[in-house]
């Protein structure tokens, strides 16, 4: 495989926000950092780099999440229990992002950074959206979400499977800038079809409910998938595939599971079915992508939403923390890249990158320049790529949840986990985080909480809390699945 080199350069300058100038720019120290911070805060024309490069003939775009899955759950990774050949295939045939990030350790605020290309905590989507109605609570109307921008600039935007980003109509894919939408709204539901549903889980299509006659979901998203594929051919299309596999609750298909009678403990048995089931899924669209001759006129990216779960027993291999948490078993995820008419094959890219970045690439890869007020924390990755530029594409990158919080400052990471101590790391010689470096580096540890707090200064206040309250008054039937 071919890997990335790249250098440090010093970032772009751009106007803050007024607020943390206010309170930090007294102290010299605080002032520097800050300064480093300023891409994050800065407005920009198109993603802060200038205009996009225009192709002459735009793309599609495929946008595949996998849900709750171990970054040590793939064999790219390392797996010995199971194989993901397919998913594996998109890294040969393109790009393997090794540090690769998304910007929450849960699943709604994570895919609602993918979708605005800006930290979720920024407009208050800091928790899981509660698993019960409402009318309120759902990723801002405020923000502009990826599909809208694509949609306005004549592309056919197709979503399928899980949301999780609102439940009433307004907050919905189909008013959030989709064209076609096949799947349910809650963060997690039956594989099977189900003879009691709610609003929350119940299958959609478009705007309607409409009855559950599929076989078993993982499959259903697949094969939709292939058929929107084939439908659009012949003319630009953006395609997000958002599997629930393999979030809870544990189903498997009896002819998956027959493949891994070699794995004693049930639970992972029944992982081990459900991740072959999705790679085959992916599979499916793969394959309709060379069906329809236009593989390589596609750029498809696979990201995983969060780390690996408790509850569904995933691995995060060497990393240590799982979901929920700061540490690097909570947040970093496979992230794979292809685009076989434009980017070099078998690459790996070993700096650190964000799921913030898909919606600025996927952007600039159509051509697309986005028009708004609100600045971006993603950057285009397509120059970093293609070795069209140097430099890291984040120097810094931050992470809250309630009293947890994190920020990754080159190589060294700084935590704060249950309102604990505080616990510093140097990735580069420690991935596993099991050296705290807080009593040796003590005047880093002091600027490096002060660049998080100075970037708390900017989020707004949580618009809702998920928790066991929450959990209690949901609307769903035990057959359906969690919450996401």
């Amino acid at each position: 495989m071919m890997a990335c080199k790249v250098s440090m350069v010093p970032p772009q300058p751009a106007n803050p926000r007024q607020r943390a100038f206010q309170v930090y720019s007294g102290n010299p120290m605080v002032r520097t950092l800050l300064l480093l911070c300023l891409p994050l805060w800065a407005p920009a024309a198109a993603f802060g780099q200038g205009a996009a490069e225009a192709p002459a003939d735009r793309p599609n775009l495929i946008l595949i999440v996998s849900d709750d899955a171990g970054y040590g759950d793939f064999s790219l990774h390392g797996c010995a229990d199971f194989a993901t050949p397919r998913i594996d295939s998109i890294a040969e045939a393109g790009v393997r992002f090794r540090q690769a990030y998304v910007a929450a350790s849960v699943c709604s605020p994570s895919r609602a950074a993918i979708m605005t290309g800006r930290y979720p905590q920024r407009f208050g989507h800091e928790f899981n959206i509660p698993p019960r109605w409402s009318e309120t609570n759902g990723l801002p109307l405020t923000e502009t979400l990826l599909p809208e921008i694509l949609q306005r600039n004549g592309y056919r935007t197709v979503g399928l499977g899980k949301w999780h980003l609102g439940y009433a109509k307004a907050f919905q894919p189909m008013q959030r800038g989709f064209d076609a939408y096949f799947g349910f709204l809650q963060g997690a539901r039956s594989y099977w079809p189900l003879k009691k549903s709610t609003r929350l889980n119940r299958l959609r299509r478009d705007h309607e409910s409409i009855p559950e006659e599929f076989t078993y979901m993982t499959d259903a998203l697949g094969k939709e998938a292939a058929a929107y594929v084939a439908e659009n051919r012949d003319r630009p299309f953006f395609l997000y595939l958002a599997f629930n596999a393999v979030h809870t609750p544990m189903h498997a298909t009896e002819e998956d599971l027959a493949g891994f009678s070699g794995i004693d403990h049930e639970k992972r048995r029944k992982l081990a079915a459900m991740t072959r089931a999705m790679d085959r899924a992916v599979g499916v669209v793969l394959d309709a992508l060379e069906e329809n001759g236009i593989r390589d006129h596609t750029l498809l990216c696979f990201v995983n939403d969060n780390g690996g779960a408790t509850n569904n027993a995933s691995q995060n291999g060497v990393l240590r923390g799982t979901k929920g948490t700061p540490f690097e078993g909570g947040i970093r995820v496979p992230m794979l890249m292809q685009w076989p008419a434009r980017l070099p094959r078998g690459t790996i890219y070993d700096l650190p990158v964000s799921g913030l970045d898909l919606l600025p690439t996927f952007l600039a890869a159509g051509g697309i320049v986005r028009q708004s007020p609100l600045p971006l924390d993603g950057v285009d990755l397509l120059p970093y790529l293609r070795s069209k530029k140097a430099g890291r594409p984040h120097p810094q990158l931050f992470w809250r949840r309630g009293d947890n919080a994190a920020v990754r400052l080159k190589d060294w990471k700084l935590v704060r986990y249950k309102a604990g101590p505080w616990m510093l790391f140097d990735l580069a010689s420690d991935p596993q985080e099991e050296r705290n470096l807080v009593d040796q580096q003590k005047e880093r540890v002091v600027s490096m909480q002060a660049m998080l707090e100075a970037f708390e200064t900017t989020l707004e206040a949580p618009r809702w809390r998920f928790g066991k309250k929450a959990a209690e008054k949901s609307e769903k039937p035990a057959s359906s699945g969690g919450g996401g």
